[in-house]
């Protein structure tokens, strides 16, 4: 199957999304059907009614091939499914599909949604994870602070520009990332703007109903 996103259901009301994980391995392809989401991973495959979804989880997760990511990550009884919103084109190149990640995302959740499905939703990191994490950011924040302090008081104009501007880069990521990924919970029918990078013409009130 080859590694393609839809960002609308198709004429059976089924919703495909598919993403490469790693250059070498085997894409991750989701369904949603009118009962269930489905997955397939090379030679493994399932399927998970909506009514039996555990957990949902959106975060914001760059790293250093592709700074504006995203993932939802689906809790079953039988494990986790991550649905990663960018996907390995070549050996120096990550493909952005933010459009048709959204859609799908939005699906996901108008469908759990008609379900009755009884999961719950969170965002960002757990909060165990997510205090420590943030302490060492704002550590680093103070020591970059006083390396500014250092170099306004005895270097040149070219190195304070530089500083300046790698100071100004390190802030802006690093606080991007501790907000868009602090721990919160949210309703089924109203996920999170700012962890769903691009709005869509998806219009939920004309996608079909989830069966029992």
């Amino acid at each position: 199957m080859s590694v393609e996103s839809l960002a609308t259901p198709d004429q059976a009301g089924e919703h495909t999304y598919s993403y490469r994980p790693s250059l070498m391995g085997a894409p991750w392809t989701f369904r949603l059907t009118l009962a269930a989401l489905q997955w397939e991973v090379g030679l493994r495959s399932g399927s998970v009614p909506y009514r039996d979804i555990r957990h949902v989880r959106l975060s914001y997760r760059p790293n250093s091939m592709h700074m504006h990511r995203f993932m939802a990550e689906v809790w079953t009884a039988s494990g986790k499914l991550p649905i990663v919103s960018s996907s390995w084109k070549s050996m120096v190149e990550q493909e952005n599909q933010d459009a048709a990640y959204s859609a799908f995302v939005r699906d996901l959740h108008h469908r759990l949604e008609m379900s009755g499905s009884a999961a719950s939703f969170s965002t960002g990191s757990p909060w165990l994870l997510y205090v420590p994490g943030l302490a060492v950011f704002l550590a680093a924040v103070a020591a970059v602070g006083i390396l500014m302090g250092e170099v306004l008081g005895s270097a040149t104009g070219l190195a304070t520009l530089l500083v300046a501007a790698f100071a100004a880069l390190f802030l802006w990521q690093g606080g991007m990332f501790f907000y868009r990924n602090r721990p919160r919970t949210y309703t089924v029918a109203q996920p999170p703007s700012d962890l769903l990078p691009a709005l869509t013409t998806v219009n939920p009130s004309r996608l079909p109903a989830a069966s029992d």
